[in-house]
């Protein structure tokens, strides 16, 4: 985001360059044909490509030449340094030329507009679009389309759909980028299903005023891409099969995104399926759609097919990236195959593939979790030994293995390391370190940690409290843990499921089940929805203080919620039953399950 000093430098420098009229320009407004309108100046393209420190450079030296070259030539390092995405950069250019009187023409104010709205201040975009219009300059579809993608990056999506339909209104017709704008703008809020009902009213010509319809590859790619990340993979299927309807044929994107979807679903078969006829038609998978198929087949659990379509992609002539490698060292890991996982691992050296740092954290990972903690510990010496800096990442999960073995003083030790790499522990970090305090009974030392990190200004997480709640509560210190957690409001921190969790066991364990009741009651009162494992901590607590009927009073209540018992559900109340003979009259006030649900 632009900082506050520099929009406000900028926005009084757009200030000045649109108070004075421009002499050739025409007064109009936004209702007289902008989509006619030509600007008089041609823009001048730079002779070639150039860097955007060497287009800052030869910026400042322009601006000290007398006379000064052409507005154009002023244009053409503006461009040049917004095209490499350093819009601040552009700005505090267009600041400068401000300062010296050098006032920016049409196509310049277009790159400040244009700025603005990547920067999401869509708000400095309106207010230099009223500078064209105070210049003599009309809008045109390369106006509205800037600032359409800026409302959207802000996630006003519903003013961004308002604007288009105001401009088709005043016949400012949409182009193909607007549409595709709009959509991908649509798509990345998760508003996807949103974009195909846009889709299917320009589609059927629903919008009005005589607009053409001519969506591009790039557009359906777009919106195919947007449903199947929102779980609408068939909605995607019939939009793939509507674009080879209209003659525009899927390239590897578009088929890689169907493919990709597929694959979120679990269907492996069908992926395949279209993977091959996508090599059919002659169209030769990239090096992304290899990764997505391996992620897949990974996260299936089928590690030796995803090791077969690595070794089809070699004989394929695509050439696998740290990506691939990676996502298969991670599919070995998870399975407990660490062996053929840093096999793999050594093999990428001998492949000549780059390693990088996420491909020693993933078998730094999965050694930890295979409790291999000294062969973690030595891949981690060999990460540093060749040079690769490790990240937070790296120490975290370092940390979190320390700490499940009990190194408290080795993890203690390896969190101060962080700072000889300028590493900047995390919400995580935090938590792992009071987490593995409170599990290694070294409660003073969590609340030592907690309270230094309040006093040098860090704002507590709820995960954090979290972790020091759960330690709390199970070491019997219930006023302490209470103490903190009616502190949530005052910390700018809303209770979750976990947190109510957490504090109802505590009040369990320690017989106070008024207070456990209590706060059951105030989830509700604050909306904050139960789950089953809230449930069962209650119950457990009336069960084990042979309390029958409130134990049949939280069936009850699951049953109206439909909330399904668990097989933690079923034990607390076979030893409710099993206690006394008396409490068999009970049973018959047991609500009844869904029977298919709990054998699901």
């Amino acid at each position: 985001m632009v900082s506050r000093t520099n929009a406000r430098k900028a926005a009084f420098a757009v200030t000045t360059l649109v108070s004075e009229p421009l002499e050739s320009g025409k007064l109009s407004t936004i209702l007289i044909h902008p989509h006619n309108f030509t600007p008089s100046n041609s823009r001048k393209q730079p002779p070639k490509s150039i860097n955007v420190s060497d287009a800052i450079k030869e910026f400042n030296t322009m601006l000290q030449l007398q006379p000064r070259p052409p507005i154009s030539s002023f244009n053409a390092l503006l461009g040049a340094v917004a095209k490499a995405r350093k819009y601040q950069d552009s700005i505090l250019m267009f600041n400068r030329m401000a300062g010296v009187g050098l006032l920016p023409d049409y196509i310049g104010m277009h790159i400040l507009l244009n700025c603005y709205c990547e920067l999401g201040r869509v708000d400095f975009g309106f207010s230099v679009m009223g500078g064209l219009l105070k210049r003599g300059y009309s809008p045109n579809i390369v106006t509205f389309t800037s600032l359409i993608k800026g409302l959207c990056i802000e996630d006003k999506i519903d003013d961004a759909v308002g604007l288009l339909r105001k401009i088709i209104k005043i016949g400012c017709y949409p182009n193909v980028k607007t549409w595709g704008t709009l959509v991908n703008g649509l798509c990345r809020s998760g508003n996807a299903e949103t974009a195909l009902r846009l889709h299917q009213e320009i589609r059927n010509g629903d919008v009005g005023f005589g607009v053409r319809f001519s969506p591009s590859l790039i557009y359906y790619s777009c919106l195919i891409d947007g449903l199947c990340k929102e779980g609408m993979v068939e909605k995607g299927k019939e939009l793939f099969i509507e674009m080879e309807e209209r003659g525009i044929a899927p390239d590897v994107v578009a088929y890689g995104t169907l493919v990709n979807g597929l694959c979120r679903m679990g269907d492996w078969e069908q992926a395949k399926e279209l993977f091959f006829q996508m090599m059919d038609r002659g169209i030769r998978p990239n090096v992304v759609t290899f990764n997505m198929l391996i992620d897949a087949l990974c996260k299936e659990g089928k590690t030796d097919e995803a090791s077969g379509m690595l070794d089809f992609m070699i004989q394929r002539g695509e050439e696998p990236d740290s990506i691939t490698f990676n996502t298969l060292i991670d599919g070995y890991c998870i399975e407990g195959r660490i062996n053929d996982a840093k096999e793999l691992f050594v093999s990428m050296a001998a492949k000549g593939k780059e390693r990088d740092v996420s491909t020693y954290n993933v078998l730094i990972n999965g050694y930890c979790k295979c409790r291999k903690l000294k062969e973690a510990m030595n891949i981690f010496r060999e990460m540093l030994s060749k040079g690769y800096e490790p990240s937070v990442i790296t120490f975290n999960t370092l940390l979190t293995g320390l700490f499940q073995e009990g190194k408290i003083d080795d993890g203690r030790e390896l969190y101060l390391k962080m700072k000889d790499h300028d590493l900047t522990p995390n919400s995580a970090t935090y938590s792992i370190l009071l987490d593995g305090f409170c599990k290694n009974d070294r409660l003073d030392e969590a609340i030592e940690l907690f309270q230094t990190l309040e006093k040098s200004g860090y704002k507590h997480t709820t995960k954090t409290c979290n972790c020091l709640l759960d330690g709390l509560c199970k070491a019997g210190k219930l006023d302490l843990a209470n103490e903190l957690f009616e502190r949530f409001p005052k910390m700018g921190l809303v209770p979750t499921p976990f947190t109510y969790s957490i504090m109802i066991n505590g009040f369990c364990k320690n017989g106070q089940l008024e207070n456990a009741n209590n706060l059951f009651l105030q989830m509700e009162n604050r909306g904050c929805a139960h789950d089953v494992a809230i449930f069962n901590t209650l119950m457990r607590g009336f069960c084990d203080n042979n309390d029958a009927p409130k134990v049949v009073e939280l069936l009850q209540k699951m049953a109206g919620r439909n909330i399904l018992p668990d097989s933690y559900t079923a034990a607390i109340v076979v030893d409710l039953l099993s206690k006394d003979e008396s409490y068999s009259k009970y049973l018959k006030l047991i609500p009844t399950f869904p029977v298919k649900d709990l054998e699901r």
